[in-house]
């Protein structure tokens, strides 16, 4: 009998010891989910110019680690009345556009010599679709040549970490991973200008961009 609860001792001493080896290696793989699933902080703030009651600034986060891949819906830009809408469309890296033309007449978008992207749709009438992709990162201006009065801007961005203010200059920027980054604004009618930020895990950070810092083009 005593033999058979040293046996059975022996056995349990083996398990726990087992357990305790699972516990241990699965202890780093555990480390790195936690920090898989770190919780975002928020930018937010104003960019304080009177020319974003005409059109928005776009505020975006430069340079965030990570890979972004574009999402699998094109994303849009329309031709109507005679202008662009949006005027202004942020996108991914990698992202296309489709440019329908809603207007009753024929146009021909184009980006200009020193786009980031260069492309001629060519003249395309009422209801047509064309499509481009955007590799290449930066500033897009798109015109027209039939109508010359035309003018919009496709901003090719690395991140999503990115916002349009509203007509009173204020902007959100949600989900930020914690770090520290530059925190650029673009404005046509400004030169481009940037601050640090560090942004903290479930926390709120303010980024004012005072208006005698922003300095027109």
């Amino acid at each position: 009998m005593s033999h058979y609860f040293k046996n059975r001792r022996v056995s349990l001493l083996m398990a726990c010891v087992f357990i305790l080896a699972v516990f241990l290696t699965t202890l780093p793989l555990q480390a790195q989910e936690t920090k898989g699933h770190q919780q975002g902080g928020i930018i937010k703030g104003t960019v304080n110019t009177p020319w974003v009651k005409r059109y928005p600034a776009l505020v975006y986060v430069d340079q965030v680690k990570g890979e972004f891949p574009p999402p699998k819906k094109n994303s849009f830009m329309g031709q109507k009345g005679l202008v662009f809408a949006p005027h202004i469309l942020p996108i991914l890296k990698g992202s296309t556009v489709d440019f329908t033309n809603d207007d009753s007449v024929a146009h021909n978008v184009f980006s200009p010599p020193g786009a980031a992207t260069r492309f001629n749709l060519g003249i395309y009438g009422v209801g047509v679709k064309k499509t481009v992709t955007f590799d290449n990162l930066g500033e897009v201006p798109l015109l027209c040549n039939v109508h010359p009065e035309m003018l919009g801007y496709i901003l090719v961005l690395q991140n999503p970490y990115f916002a349009l203010t509203d007509n009173s200059g204020k902007y959100e920027i949600k989900n930020v991973p914690p770090g520290t980054y530059k925190l650029k604004v673009w404005h046509e009618k400004l030169q481009e200008t940037f601050k640090e930020v560090t942004v903290q895990e479930g926390k709120t950070v303010s980024v004012e961009f005072e208006r005698d810092k922003l300095k027109q083009k």
